[in-house]
């Protein structure tokens, strides 16, 4: 079998052939699925590792990311008692959310590089330190400047989350395994938007609003000893001097097998040779079939050569995994994600939806902290906080839904196609959920704004997560399908755009607010949402000419990375 069967290197960046399809002795049809990225033949390839030990990590991953986004989202049940103590002003409140914001928009570009020049375990360590200290800092706020500085500088470090756990599934995670791995990180990231938010209000009516913070630190702590002792660097850079084999789509070195006896057979010994035995066509025909499936199978597990010694426990443990090169190459990271996001369509369209997807998030969070205090609703810091059961309740069901569907219709879809797999697959299950959004959205602001019961504000609330939980999640696969060996670059310009949006839409609110009323407010988001969402649609028609198009320019930012697994 030819390896362009596999891997043409005529391809756009993120085509691959993701399955094979066998036809049996018996004329049907079997699949079998091809790893991809390929991995290598080393024991210590994250790709290769045992199964517990890719769960362990995601897990941390995940956690690193429940946790900042905890710390972001929980103030706003804390806002109330906290303005009566310290004499904080609604505008104070507001601004120094919307400054987390901002600080969250400048973080990925200032601290990715020395995640990729030096591994992500020292990122995710030093920043839990960190984070543990600033949430001791919260705790004894007393003035506006330091209620100014927690914020900026918590989420100036909460924005390498958003990268991070992209970048540890993009290391440890095939191809068709990704949508449910970023279902699952959409998740656990609102169980710590929304569900903290719910601890909060009761942490705040029951012990104080310092004590959501001292929590905050216990739980950080907890998270450095866990990062410390538990988590293994992703960054795998042995992939230089893999075997030909373990190279994306290179099946020059498997045997073969395919040949179907027509060679004649020689007897060493007297130097005579031999006619090959006579077949019937159906042994010809179940040899040619176990011939094609052992080479299937061969691509669609894994085969670690026992000879390359396994890391010892405290050698995974290692701080720093450093990737060595110029200084050059290390601070182009702070600006290439820039160029990146301004020269391939489909980074610059996955940044504009996970934006306007935060921004929507953001200005409900911050409507109902504010507008659901006063009458009609009258509400104390813990009905607040209760409020956001509702989009938990919709993120999840959004997620037991889409996360397996994406992969499914992934598999399903590379199958109809010969087996090749396009990343703009994974947009059919995108598009259905977009009204959910929408309609959930514009639910909350007009019963909001109406005065209507809480129930029907909860109502629309989940019903816009339903949504929304799944087409964040898509996106950022296909980014990393599409782009996976830029995934760094291109996730810290998605994290730029989107924090600069919502930064945008949590200044402008209250005054937006005052002059328009919510109805409008989420009228005018709404149509600038419908307009970006509904671009999938145009990326399921011509995005693969636009991979086509761009894949020189893949291919110039893909040089200038540090180190990064070949995909093809």
């Amino acid at each position: 079998m030819a390896m362009d069967d596999y891997m043409d290197p005529e391809w756009p960046p993120g085509t691959v052939r993701l399955q094979t399809l066998l036809h049996n002795d018996v004329g049907g049809k079997e699949t079998e699925i091809i790893l991809q990225p390929r991995p290598t033949d080393n024991p210590n390839d994250p790709l290769n590792w045992p199964k517990y030990q890719k769960i362990l990590n995601y897990f941390l991953a995940s956690f690193y990311a429940m946790m900042v986004f905890t710390f972001v989202n929980a103030t706003s049940p804390t806002w109330g008692p906290l303005a009566d103590e310290l004499g904080f002003s609604d505008d104070t409140l507001t601004n120094t959310y919307a400054i987390g914001c901002a600080t969250l928009a400048l973080g990925a570009p200032m601290l990715i590089p020395f995640a990729l020049k030096y591994g992500s375990r020292p990122v995710y360590v030093f920043s839990s330190v960190a984070q543990f200290g600033i949430s001791i800092w919260a705790a004894k706020t007393q003035t506006a400047g330091d209620w100014w500085a927690v914020n900026s500088i918590q989420c100036w470090l909460g924005a390498l989350s958003e990268v991070l756990i992209q970048m540890t599934i993009a290391d440890v995670f095939f191809v068709h395994q990704r949508g449910r791995m970023n279902n699952i990180y959409i998740w656990t990231a609102n169980v710590g938007s929304n569900l903290a938010i719910v601890a909060a209000g009761f942490i705040t009516v029951d012990q104080g609003w310092r004590w959501v913070w001292w929590w905050c630190a216990i739980f950080f702590g907890l998270q450095v000893i866990m990062f410390a002792f538990g988590f293994e660097e992703t960054k795998f850079t042995g992939h230089k001097h893999e075997t030909i084999e373990g190279r994306q789509g290179s099946i020059a070195s498997i045997p073969d097998i395919s040949r179907d006896g027509s060679s004649e057979k020689v007897d060493e010994k007297h130097g005579t040779s031999f006619p090959p035995p006579v077949e019937s066509d159906e042994v010809r025909q179940r040899r040619s079939y176990d011939d094609e499936a052992a080479r299937a199978r061969k691509l669609s597990v894994i085969h670690v050569n026992e000879s390359i010694p396994r890391k010892t426990y405290w050698q995974r443990m290692s701080l720093l995994t450093t990737t060595h090169g110029p200084w050059i190459q290390f601070l182009r990271h702070s600006w290439q994600p820039f160029l990146i996001l301004g020269t391939i369509p489909g980074v610059t369209f996955v940044a504009l939806v996970y934006a306007i997807l935060t921004a929507y998030s953001t200005v409900m969070t911050t409507a109902s902290s504010l507008y659901m205090i006063d009458p009609p609703y009258n509400f104390s810091a813990s009905q607040i906080g209760l409020m956001s059961l509702a989009p938990f309740v919709g993120t999840t069901i959004g997620t037991i839904v889409a996360g397996p569907l994406s992969d499914y219709v992934a598999l399903r879809l590379a199958k109809r196609n010969h087996g090749i797999y396009e990343p703009e697959m994974r947009f059919w299950v995108f598009l259905p959920f977009i009204p959910f959004q929408l309609a959930g959205s514009w639910w909350f602001a007009y019963s909001l704004a109406g005065g209507k019961s809480w129930v029907q504000v909860a109502f629309g609330y989940g019903m816009s997560n339903f949504g929304s939980a799944p087409i964040q999640a898509i996106a950022l696969t296909y980014l990393i399908d599409a782009y996976g060996e830029i995934v760094g670059d291109s996730l810290t310009a998605v994290t730029f755009v989107r924090n600069l949006m919502s930064t945008i839409f949590v200044f402008a609110m209250p005054a937006w607010v005052d002059a328009v009323g919510v109805p409008n407010v989420f009228n005018t988001i709404g149509a600038i949402a419908a307009t970006i969402l509904s671009c999938a649609a145009i990326f399921l028609w011509k995005g693969k000419h636009f991979r086509v198009k761009t894949a020189k320019v893949y291919k110039h930012w893909a040089e200038r990375q540090f180190e990064a697994r070949p995909l093809g």
